[in-house]
């Protein structure tokens, strides 16, 4: 067979067949009267074992050595053809991951292109102050990859890079949030943290609407930051978690402070003071969170915070009742004492105390 029909035939082409002929890899078994090459029936066939091993990744010399060498072994070939594949697939991975972030910021022009490929490597520097520097100048005026922001919040250990990432997001308006809200379902305990930290600094109704479903998280961590953030915000539903931070003593002092600003509405006031009565009326509760509930009524205004520290002045615990009555004097003596749960309120005891029923 003329190398015409065999390059017809097995899909290899005619200049390809020339050059396994100078390799000696395949050669023509003869030649026809006018010169041309000849191909047989085992030379056809020994072209496909060369094109099948060659489309394992073998080189043309790896391809010769397992045809000629009877001692050659595929094992240790086939295990080196392995890595290098995974590599060459991260690597484009890594590539189409690059072009897609490029494609998301919508540059104009390849100035723009340019500028994203330089923030982009700068995100992922080994060096912390090269990243936290990429973080601040995101947004001067260029195209602003947001998934390239999120995935490097995501993933910071570093506390200033990660607030620079975060001021960045938080700047950025709301693009991001979808995809942070993504991490607040990851296996990873630390990125799901890092998730609703930066998700808390946005100030757009999607994070809150975010921090609303986050507040049923199987991941406590992120309910109390969910809490907190939406305390701030004026957002009714993150009492109970407050309530149960102030309980737990898990950053208990912010949790007071943030139900006491949540109180300054009336019926906001009246919820929380009924909540953080219900907890003391739980009898499994310990001392020192019974004391911490009783100081945490100290800012609640209202009917029902006030007859709960009347109840309390009599507690059978000593240093309940002395808080509880500190507090009803400063409350009704006309001082407006901002208490500052950020300190431990433990109300010393006085040297007298006439109005003391357990004088």
């Amino acid at each position: 067979m003329l190398i015409g029909d065999v390059a017809r035939r097995s899909g290899v082409s005619a200049r390809m067949l020339r050059h396994y002929d100078s390799l000696g890899l395949v050669r023509p078994t003869g030649r026809s009267g006018a010169g041309y090459r000849e191909y047989s029936d085992e030379d056809i066939r020994l072209i496909f074992q060369v094109e099948s091993l060659r489309s394992l990744g073998l080189s043309l010399r790896d391809v010769r050595r397992a045809l000629d060498d009877p001692g050659f072994t595929p094992s240790d070939l086939v295990h080196d053809l392995i890595q290098r594949t995974r590599q060459r697939i991260a690597d484009e991975l890594d590539l189409l991951t690059r072009l897609r972030r490029i494609g998301a910021a919508d540059p104009a022009d390849w100035k723009d292109v340019l500028q994203v490929v330089a923030l982009l490597q700068a995100l992922g520097s080994p060096s912390a102050g090269r990243r936290q520097r990429a973080a601040l100048s995101s947004l001067d005026g260029g195209p602003v990859p947001v998934e390239a922001l999120v995935e490097a919040a995501l993933n910071e250990s570093d506390p200033n890079v990660a607030g620079a990432l975060r001021w960045a997001l938080a700047q950025s308006g709301d693009s991001g949030v979808a995809l942070l809200a993504v991490g607040l379902r990851a296996p990873q305990a630390e990125v799901r943290e890092r998730a609703v930290q930066t998700i808390a600094e946005i100030p757009h109704d999607a994070a809150t609407d975010v921090l609303r479903d986050a507040l049923t998280n199987s991941d406590v961590v992120v309910r109390r930051y969910a809490a907190l953030a939406l305390g701030a915000r004026r957002v009714v539903d993150a009492i109970p978690t407050l309530v149960d931070m102030v309980v737990e003593e898990t950053r208990d002092a912010e949790a007071a402070d943030v139900l006491a600003a949540l109180a300054s509405e009336t019926a906001v006031a009246e919820r929380i003071a009924t909540s953080l009565v219900d907890c003391l009326a739980r009898g499994t509760l310990a001392p020192s969170a019974r004391r911490r509930l009783t100081e945490a009524l100290a800012d609640i205004p209202g009917d029902t915070a006030e007859r709960a520290l009347v109840d309390l002045s009599r507690d059978d615990d000593r240093v309940v009742a002395l808080t509880a009555t500190s507090i009803r004097t400063l409350r009704t003596g006309g001082g407006s004492r901002r208490t500052g749960f950020g300190e431990i309120r433990t109300c010393p005891e006085p040297a007298t105390m006439p109005d003391d029923p357990l004088a």
